[in-house]
């Protein structure tokens, strides 16, 4: 797709979340060769897809196993030639970091970005946030991504918004307790439509499945929005499966993003010191 490009191709996947590190690489790498051969530019994969986000198993892998099945992804995007954005959580010197990739066409990763905002007991536990906001271009188009619970702060896509980003990609694990699962398919989803409130492209990639001891499941339910809040393509409750759409690029006018840079006037000057600075960490390695 060039710059000049009207539409771009999207597709997200919803995988199981509580499952082993080689049963998940093989899921992945089988769905970005669906998501190729269906015609998309660009494949979503759920929070931490490749190292699950069942805490008790993620704690005891090592570091060198999550690193190779990340190249092993990297590999994949550059075979099919899309761009693919996946997630791991992975150890570092202080706790652990909840991570997601952007990996280019050419099989680089291009920007990382860790969760700000933990959700959960466990992740709360074992991880720590990240000091960044995420700001990045696919084939020219800004975007923006947060995890799971960053979607209920919206400064954390707002601000880049208003620096320009376009499409809002958001990997998420939305497991619970079984009554908080059914809560949330009750109350509407776990991840709420941001286009009502940004005039922005909104997807997402969410879980499904029960953990082990069967006291945690994941809602499913993961969807492609158009600006208006319009579902384009929406996923079921229970099932792993890909879901497909074709973004009409025009329809992501940013106008009430564009309209809060400017009212109330008092605040104009503050959002332009925090876009700068947010464009200053952009780069910055999560660590």
């Amino acid at each position: 797709m060039s710059e000049t490009a009207k539409t771009l191709q999207v597709s997200c996947v919803q995988l199981h979340w509580a499952k082993s590190l080689a049963y998940n690489l093989d899921r992945t790498l089988g769905y970005i060769r669906a998501a190729a051969e269906a015609g998309s530019r660009v494949v979503l994969f759920p929070e931490a897809n490749l190292t699950s986000y069942y805490f008790p198993y993620v704690v005891g892998l090592k570091r060198e196993e999550v690193l190779a099945a990340l190249d092993k992804t990297c590999e994949a995007a550059a075979e099919h030639g899309l761009w693919v954005i996946a997630g791991t959580i992975q150890q570092t010197r202080d706790r652990f970091l909840n991570l997601a990739h952007v990996i280019a066409p050419t099989g680089k990763i291009v920007h990382e970005y860790a969760k700000v905002n933990m959700a959960g007991r466990d992740e709360m536990t074992y991880c720590r946030g990240g000091d960044k906001l995420a700001l990045f271009e696919i084939d020219g188009v800004l975007c923006t991504l947060v995890i799971c619970r960053d979607g209920r702060h919206p400064e954390l896509y707002r601000i880049p918004a208003m620096a320009g980003a376009r499409i809002l990609f958001h990997p998420s694990c939305s497991s619970d307790e079984i009554e908080a699962v059914c809560w949330k398919r009750t109350s509407g989803r776990a991840q709420q439509p941001v286009g009502p409130n940004s005039k922005i492209f909104h997807c997402v990639a969410n879980t499904v499945g029960m953990a082990p001891d069967g006291k945690q499941a994941s809602s499913g339910w993961s969807f492609i929005r158009e600006p208006s809040g319009i579902p384009l393509a929406e996923a079921g409750f229970y099932q792993e499966e890909l879901i497909t759409a074709v973004l009409d690029l025009s329809r992501a006018d940013r106008s009430y993003i564009l309209d809060s840079l400017k009212n109330p006037p008092f605040l104009r000057a503050y959002w332009q010191r925090m876009i700068e600075e947010m464009k200053q960490r952009v780069d910055v390695k999560p660590e």
